[in-house]
């Protein structure tokens, strides 16, 4: 039997949306000298407050806007902990993720006692259909604003060109009269606000509702993307095209019973061996910004 194609492909767009958002988030963070671990949590905790505001209000706009404010103080937090009181940034990160995890399993056990039936209104796709362009709006947004947006403020204006100077030489740029700290924060708390937009679309448009372990490792995957395409916009996106595909194909392949001789443990598998294969090509040899990972004190 065939696999359909446009099938294949709207699916991919569709897998492939919430990696762009954070792995896109990632990539500011990361260009201005600062590894955010936080980006599992962030997208957890994207997921979980858009569910809950549109469970509790019935309004998807307020969960989105109650989405962008939690993403900005998760960055904001990642920037103090970081930034401000130099910690490691491994720690800082991780510590985030399992903070917002848990934090948002306790808010979901209490509330809702920990069921997934709970539903909530979300958005549909833009054109009706199965066709390859009925797709959500956060797929368009990511594909047609947000990558082409970010690529242009990154390479021809001056916060790019700050948040670029700032994690390359922040010494240097310091004596430029260059806000360092202000310019990691302003970097960090964007950042997390796409990370948080990333999680949300999966309850807000995907599923409407929320479920244990709803992110499943994609902030661990965008961080092997922001390596793969080398800290770069359109190559992140495509690695994210890149696992989209390899996921979409074995979802197509596991229903297909032409296939239906392949474990269905190596099909799970299939689209992170994908990533992992990708990253070992690409990221040999990889240069890092300069002062990544190193907190900057004026001397």
């Amino acid at each position: 039997m065939d696999i359909p194609l446009w099938a294949v492909i709207a699916q991919t767009l569709v897998i492939a949306t919430p990696l762009v958002w954070a792995g896109l988030g990632a990539v500011v963070g990361e260009r201005a000298g600062v590894l955010n671990l936080g980006i599992e949590g962030t997208m957890y905790a994207g997921a979980f407050t858009g569910f809950l505001v549109a469970a509790l209000t019935g309004n998807l706009w307020l969960a989105v806007l109650a989405v962008v404010i939690v993403g900005a103080l998760s960055g904001a937090l990642m920037a103090f902990l970081s930034v401000t009181l130099g910690v490691n940034q491994h720690v800082a990160g991780i510590g985030i993720t399992l903070l917002l995890i848990a934090a948002s399993e306790f808010t979901n056990r209490l509330l809702f006692g920990g069921a997934n039936q709970v539903t909530t209104a979300r958005f549909e796709r833009l054109f009706p259909g199965a066709g390859v362009f009925s797709q959500y709006g956060m797929t368009y947004v990511a594909f047609l604003v947000l990558a082409p947006l970010l690529w242009w403020m990154l390479r021809h204006t001056g916060l790019g060109l700050r948040i670029t100077a700032v994690g390359e030489q922040p010494e240097a740029a310091d004596v430029a009269g260059l806000p360092v700290a202000g310019t990691r924060y302003v970097a960090l708390i964007a950042g997390g606000v796409l990370m948080a937009l990333g999680g949300a679309f999966l309850t807000l448009s995907v599923l409407g509702r929320f479920t244990l372990d709803v992110i499943a490792g994609r902030g661990w995957i965008c961080i092997a993307l922001v390596i793969f395409g080398r800290w770069s916009v359109w190559p992140v996106v495509a690695g994210a095209l890149l696992f989209g595909l390899a996921d979409a194909l074995q979802l197509q392949l596991a229903i297909t019973p032409a296939f239906g001789w392949l474990p269905n443990e190596l099909l799970i598998a299939f689209p992170y061996l994908i990533v992992v294969a990708a990253l070992a090509i690409r990221g040999r040899g990889v240069r890092y910004p300069g002062a990544y990972l190193t907190p900057y004190r004026r001397a």
